[in-house]
């Protein structure tokens, strides 16, 4: 049998394919950068182009969450008020009473997808008052849902970035060859105090 003859490309088509090629791993590379919220700002102008390729070939995994540098965890912590003034308190996830588990990972995610919105304590008001649009609606969700299941009035959330130690730091630590100041200690945001409207019932 003859061999088939060798595909030729021509110089446009050559062109086309290195440009979408290229494209593709700028955009790969882009997304990598951007793994770990909160992004820097050149990394994020860098990827603003390839937003929509990143979007339709579904590059946004959450890659970050598991390796192969996971970062720090985060929940949401609660306390409803009820009108007759009893409280109740918990967290979002929780890993007790989130069963099956992936009823846990939906919830673990609703709190990191919040996260990277919220500028910390200390960042200056300005930047706080900005990124608040982003974040409240997403947090007023969460507030309703609690209210409705626990029959609330009143809810109080925290957001906690739960601090992910080094191996040394962990080793020191169960050796007793720490400095006596708490160095692994949570990192603990307001978001707010949310009540129902006037005349809603829980």
């Amino acid at each position: 049998m003859p061999a088939p003859a060798p595909i030729r490309w021509s110089p446009a088509a050559r062109a086309v394919a290195s440009v979408l090629i290229v494209g593709y791993l700028a955009a790969v590379r882009g997304r990598k950068g951007c793994r770990s919220q909160p992004a820097s700002a050149l990394a994020g102008w860098l990827l603003q182009p390839f937003r929509p390729l990143v979007g339709a070939l579904c590059l946004g995994h959450g890659y970050r969450f598991f390796a192969p540098d996971p970062g720090p965890g985060h929940s949401i912590r609660w306390t409803v008020e009820r009108a007759d003034g009893t409280r109740l308190s918990g967290s979002l996830p929780d890993r007790a009473a989130d069963r099956p588990r992936l009823l846990y990972h939906r919830r673990f995610m609703i709190a990191e997808k919040i996260a990277p919105l919220v500028p910390p304590a200390d960042a200056p008001a300005e930047a706080r008052r900005d990124a608040r649009a982003d974040w409240l609606p997403l947090v007023e969700g969460v507030a309703g849902q609690l209210l409705a299941r626990h029959g609330g009035v009143r809810v109080q959330l925290q957001l906690v970035e739960h601090y992910l130690p080094t191996p040394e730091e962990l080793i020191a630590s169960e050796q007793g060859r720490g400095d006596g100041r708490d160095t692994m200690a949570d990192i603990v945001t307001p978001l707010g105090t949310f009540a129902l409207a006037e005349g809603t019932r829980p």
